[in-house]
């Protein structure tokens, strides 16, 4: 898993609601420092955190193979981001898909400094 990022999809609208069998439940785990994805009660997926300097670095994602394709790297990114805003901090997208899904969701660009 180290070092490894999700892929972006080109078109991050995916709506969860039309998927009957996704319902996701999105976490903020402090002791692993870590926004988590959870689908059916099991982890799907993770966006690690560090907070450096009044920044928060989000330098991995991960999307169990099992879950890829059922549209959960979007909502997890967005619950991360959304979270860092509301604590008032910056972003430091240093994985590439964070960085990309910022650059297709220009509601973030003032995240990142």
């Amino acid at each position: 898993m180290e070092g490894f990022c999700v892929s972006v999809p080109e078109d991050w609208s995916v709506d969860l609601s039309q998927h009957d069998a996704v319902q996701p439940e999105l976490k903020r785990n402090d002791q692993e420092s870590r926004y988590e994805i959870f689908v059916d009660g099991q982890l799907a997926g993770f966006a690690t955190y560090a907070d450096v300097d009044g920044a928060r670095e989000l330098p991995h994602t991960f999307v169990d193979p099992k879950f890829r394709g059922q549209g959960l790297s979007g909502p997890l990114m967005r619950y991360a981001l959304d979270d860092a805003r509301s604590e008032g901090l910056n972003v430091i997208p240093t994985c590439p898909a964070v960085a990309r899904y910022i650059a297709q969701n220009p509601e973030y660009a003032d995240l990142v400094k």
